[in-house]
């Protein structure tokens, strides 16, 4: 199998081959079996296809006691039994032979699958002597908790595993960065071609990904917890957040693949806003989270025309200029992008809907509760002051100078606020100094800056003391709702701006530029809101 970086190839036609649905399986990792029988019955009532039993789990495990009344029919859910032994990630610590035998006593009592690791498979499978029902899958598994090896490698592992005579492969890696996902891709889709069954899944945050888009792929199944803090393997999302905001159910061959880029990008809502904002329009696309270290690196591994455009958020907005290959004017005047695009053709363009989203939100909280000029921004004339000068910074700005206002940049180093003030032509200030900034009253304040946001809410880019110099305070931070900034702010009697605001306007513009439809306005603005 050819060793290729890109993922721009691996993408099959969708009647290439005739495909089963990707099944959704929940871990029961309960510690008592009447406990774990519970949770089986609670993944069936979320909708998922399979239950993994992991054995391992359970305290005081006796298989002749215990498995009877786990497999007893009629069940709700098809059960796959795994007895993980530490050595591959579990918990259990004893001789292989007693785990021989309750996976074997799985077998007899009807468990449709069982696991068997790759490292003890010829073993096991010498141990059943030909005792097999016909009617349980094995699956050989193999996990690698260090890295993804090259493709090359995964190529023999799976043709080691195959060799064991597996009804099904699994190959779990983890994920030293999100490139590594796309070799998992490809050896799904090879094994797609040649019609080879495998759960093809990378751990941690940054193989997120790939437990979400192998419908896509062609794998066999994706694991999904029963609620967080039962996962059974690092950054497995929830079975509920894999039905209900990825819509796991829809991706096929031909979906098309949008995100959002950042590091960190766990707390972003967008993946819950896009995806019900694309089903409401009918749209065959899922949106998730890419976390990015490497972000020209990212562009030139995902180039499938399917995947086919990204929000961009910290600290990859001004690395997207130029990754780029056309960008807007208005972006490249700020300087920073927040949106891309794949054409057909594979060129890259970058927008920023970031400008307009927060100018506006500003605007209209201003408009809400101060007297204004019906015909004049009402920040003209203004003394804005900036803190942050990273791509949020620039935007917003650019976007109060290109509406009179005066514009001073506040940042922790001071050469990145000196850098910016000179592109647009005002002074610059460190945090310490903003301290003590005060020329008159009635100033605006923006905090384009990540401080204060989940997890450091107590967290605060200014002094409760010195925001009594501001009458209007905005936070680009949404997540919480009310930052302390804010919190404060209104305690100070400002008008004050959440950064929801800015973020349902801004990503109106990127579904826009996604799509090429008008955005529904007042659903996203629901979503946000309910959501949050």
């Amino acid at each position: 199998m050819a060793a290729v970086m890109s993922v721009s190839a691996v993408v099959p036609p969708a009647a290439a081959v005739a495909r089963a649905r990707t099944l959704l399986c929940v871990p029961a990792t309960a510690r008592a079996p009447r406990e774990m029988a519970a949770e089986v019955a609670a993944a069936a009532a979320l909708g998922a296809d399979l239950a993994e039993l992991r054995l391992d789990r359970l305290a005081g495990f006796a298989p002749r006691r215990d498995l009877p009344a786990l497999l007893a029919k009629p069940r709700t859910l098809p059960a796959l039994v795994t007895y993980r032994p530490k050595w591959e990630g579990g918990e259990y610590e004893g001789d292989d032979e007693p785990r021989f035998e309750a996976l074997q006593l799985a077998m007899e009592l009807g468990a449709e699958y069982v696991d068997i690791e790759l490292k003890v498979a010829d073993k096991f499978i010498k141990f059943m002597s030909g005792k097999k029902p016909e009617n349980c899958k094995l699956i050989v598994s193999s996990h690698n908790y260090d890295n993804t090896p090259s493709a090359e490698e995964l190529a023999s592992l799976l043709a080691q595993i195959q060799a064991t005579g597996a009804d099904i492969v699994k190959i779990a890696t983890t994920a030293t960065e999100i490139v590594d996902v796309s070799r998992m891709f490809q050896i799904l889709v090879h094994c797609q071609e040649k019609q080879v069954p495998i759960i093809g899944l990378v751990m941690n945050d940054r193989g997120f990904i790939s437990r979400v888009l192998c419908p896509k792929f062609g794998g066999y199944l994706t694991f999904g917890s029963l609620e967080k803090g039962k996962e059974s393997a690092p950054s497995q999302p929830t079975a509920a957040d894999l039905i209900n905001v990825y819509n796991i159910r829809q991706i096929g061959p031909d979906t098309k693949v949008f995100g959002i880029i950042g590091n960190p990008v766990g707390h972003s809502k967008s993946p819950i806003l896009h995806n019900e904002a694309f089903r409401s329009v009918g749209l065959n696309a899922v949106y998730v989270p890419f976390l990015v270290d490497d972000l020209a690196k990212f562009l030139s591994t995902y180039s499938s025309p399917d995947f086919a455009g990204f929000s961009c958020t910290i600290p990859h907005k001004e690395a997207a200029v130029r990754c780029c290959d056309e960008v807007d004017p208005i972006a490249r005047d700020i300087g920073a992008v927040n949106t891309i695009i794949r054409k057909p053709d594979g060129k890259l363009v970058g927008y920023n809907t970031d400008y307009v989203g927060a100018i506006s939100a500003i605007e209209d909280g201003i408009r809400a509760t101060q007297q204004t000029h019906s015909t004049v921004s009402p920040l003209a004339g203004r003394l804005f002051v900036v803190i942050g000068a990273g791509g949020a910074g620039k935007a917003l700005a650019y976007g109060a100078k290109e509406k009179g206002a005066r514009v001073v940049i506040a940042n922790r180093t001071f050469a990145r606020a000196q850098e910016l003030g000179n592109l647009i032509g005002g002074p610059a200030l460190t945090l310490t100094e903003l301290e003590n900034y005060h020329p008159e009253e009635g100033m605006i304040l923006a905090n384009t800056t990540a401080i204060g946001m989940h997890p450091n809410v107590n967290e605060t880019p200014l002094s409760k003391q010195a925001l009594k110099s501001y009458a209007v305070v905005f936070d680009a931070v949404y997540t919480p709702k009310e930052t302390r900034l804010l919190r404060e702010a209104a305690e100070c009697g400002a008008t004050v701006v959440s950064g929801l605001e800015m973020f349902i306007r801004q990503a109106m513009g990127q579904f826009e530029h996604f799509t090429g439809m008008p955005a529904p306005d007042s659903l996203m603005r629901d979503i946000v809101l309910r959501k949050t």
